[in-house]
């Protein structure tokens, strides 16, 4: 197997490793550092890699391990059952969504949990797969769906908040254009 061109890697997926890596971490600095770590794995300990297809998976994975490895002693994440939250969500309606802005919804999704955030965003901006999603957090399938899924309700309810209505300019705008 030929083994990926190194710069052709890095001009193919540094920004998408950015900008997951800035979604994580919240900060320019911690993203830069997460994401020239796992280049220097990939330099490091890419060739042991099999299928040059899995490079995409690979690398988001080991982002991501890199980014556990430092909040691990620092950070505990909180799980809610969805069951018990589910009525304090304020509904959204269709008229809402099509009001938002991409500022406030990228504003609000820096705002959800961290554990739900990371799913949110490979799926929603880096257009990753249930599967590769699961592989890239080390995380079973359901596991996916229902951090997804809590992650849009606290999406919904961060979205629907009134008091920072005033706060945003509100644009017309396709949600999925915004996310």
């Amino acid at each position: 197997m030929d083994e990926p061109d190194f710069d052709q890697l890095v001009s193919d997926y540094y920004q998408p490793l950015y900008r997951f890596a800035l979604s994580l971490t919240e900060r320019e600095a911690e993203a830069s550092d997460l994401t020239q770590q796992t280049f220097f794995l990939w330099a490091s300990k890419g060739q042991q890699l099999r299928d040059s297809s899995k490079v995409k998976s690979w690398l988001f994975t080991t982002l991501h391990r890199e980014f556990l490895g430092s909040r691990r002693r620092t950070t505990r994440f909180p799980h809610h059952e969805i069951e018990s939250v589910e009525r304090e969500l304020p509904p959204v309606t269709p008229a809402t969504v099509n009001e938002m802005d991409a500022g406030a919804v990228m504003q609000a999704l820096s705002n959800v949990d961290e554990v739900y955030r990371a799913p949110l965003m490979l799926f929603y901006l880096e257009d990753h797969s249930y599967l590769e999603i699961a592989a890239v957090l080390d995380v079973p399938i359901g596991t996916v769906m229902s951090r997804l899924a809590r992650g849009k309700a606290q999406l919904r309810g961060l979205l629907a908040d009134p008091a920072t209505d005033e706060e945003r300019k509100i644009v017309p705008l396709d949600i999925r254009q915004a996310i």
